[in-house]
């Protein structure tokens, strides 16, 4: 009965595609319509990986995907195209790849994806500066800011990656942490409709190892200025 009992939560529970090996068959290239895009190419600074940008031009709105090329495996990194071509960062020790994607004028967001035997794959269902917004909503500063219908925000990296971000006097681990500072205006209804700076380079730190957010203390100082409007 035991083994009977085993078998039928098995079966139950690849159906309902909790099961490994229930995951969305990856498609082999990309769709009809789409081209490659040769100057935005991208590789890894071991040369073993390479991302490639394909673009359809045939919808009204251009569309674009970015499919990894790895040990003969070519892969789709994200099933939703995007409205922009995109740059790709690598962590020093690969295992980590930060797509930074422009999503309008003046706004982008960050993606993230981690190496695993299959490649690389997303590292969550939301984009990272998505999950970066949302501690930002977790937080004390987010009381001070003007609340407004919609807001315009981007997501970025800051520079030191490469070097682990000694140059702010920090020694942490190795390929351990990204930085990552949000900014964003908001369309402020009065007499004179206007956009208003909100966030200015608000920062936080993102930890690869348990996936969670934190702010350093050498950022508070930083971070206090960065919530008042302009």
């Amino acid at each position: 009965m035991k083994g009977r009992t085993s078998w039928i939560g098995l079966f139950v529970a690849c159906s309902i595609g909790v099961c490994s090996g229930a995951a969305a068959a990856q498609p082999a290239a990309p769709p009809a319509g789409y081209k490659i895009e040769e100057k935005y190419t991208r590789k890894s600074p071991d040369g073993a990986t390479t991302i490639e940008q394909y673009l359809n031009k045939d919808t009204d709105d251009w569309k674009w995907q970015f499919w990894a090329r790895r040990q003969g495996a070519f892969t789709l990194l994200d099933p939703e195209p995007a409205g922009y071509p995109a740059d790709f960062i690598f962590t020093n020790d690969l295992k980590w790849i930060v797509r930074v994607q422009k999503i309008g004028s003046g706004t982008s967001t960050l993606h993230l994806y981690r190496l695993t035997p299959q490649g690389y794959l997303r590292a969550s269902k939301k984009p990272l500066g998505d999950l970066a917004w949302d501690y930002l909503k977790t937080r004390p500063d987010w009381r001070k800011l003007v609340k407004a219908p919609e807001y315009h925000d981007s997501a970025y990296l800051l520079e030191g990656l490469e070097e682990n971000y000694r140059g702010l006097g920090v020694d942490w681990p190795a390929n351990r942490y990204l930085l990552i500072a949000l900014s964003g205006d908001a369309d402020v209804k009065g007499r004179k409709p206007m956009q208003t700076g909100v966030v200015n380079g608000w920062r936080c730190r993102y930890d690869l190892q348990t996936g969670k957010f934190d702010v350093p203390a050498l950022f508070s100082a930083d971070n206090a200025k960065a919530v008042v409007p302009e």
